[in-house]
């Protein structure tokens, strides 16, 4: 089991800083042009926005680029470091920049893809973007919060090495504690508004 854990956070530390990389990036006054929302601000059919402002084309690129930056310098480090054997890429494919390029890529994609349901969910019941909601429904969304982008994730991870049902679960869940602790890390350096 703990070496499935390690497995895990040797695969899967690019996306880690990849989203931490991003907060600065969507927080920075680069690309200012880009910081329209995904749903242009459209409703859907009950009135209510898509997706919220928060969802923004900046926010996706930079989850794009960043993760496939990480996971062009991750592949080096592994081969350098010798661990290549601990990453579930590299159990059936080579650690060649081009690969890596394009895991990066999926881990972008899957990333932001997967966050875009709970925007939608959210929408359509009035939580307001960035925001939680209180009472019983305040610990699902917590976790739907931080599991999300890790259900995407964890599914490229599936797409080039046979995971299995219960290694994918086991990825959700512990994917989203270390998105939590990866959260409360950015909110005391200011780049979050909200702990959760």
């Amino acid at each position: 089991m703990l070496n499935t854990i390690i497995m895990m956070y040797v695969t899967l530390l690019p996306p880690i800083f990849a989203g931490a990389l991003n907060m600065g990036w969507c927080k920075s006054k680069l690309m200012k042009p880009f910081m329209v929302p995904m749903d242009m601000g459209k409703n859907f059919a009950d009135g209510k926005r898509i997706f919220g402002d928060n969802k923004t084309w900046k926010g996706f690129l930079g989850y794009l680029c960043f993760n496939a930056i990480c996971a062009s310098v991750w592949g080096v480090v592994c081969r350098a470091a010798a661990i290549e054997h601990l990453n579930y890429f590299y159990v059936n494919h080579e650690n060649t920049f081009s690969f890596n390029l394009l895991i990066g890529l999926m881990l972008g994609l899957g990333y932001a893809l997967f966050e875009l349901p709970n925007s939608f969910l959210k929408r359509r019941l009035d939580i307001e973007p960035g925001k939680s909601v209180s009472g019983i429904w305040k610990i699902f969304f917590v976790f739907l919060d931080q599991a999300d982008s890790v259900f995407g994730c964890a599914l490229v991870v599936w797409f080039f090495y046979d995971l299995g049902i219960g290694k994918y679960l086991l990825y959700v869940l512990v994917g989203a504690a270390t998105h939590i602790v990866v959260n409360m890390l950015l909110y005391f350096m200011k780049l979050r508004k909200n702990m959760f």
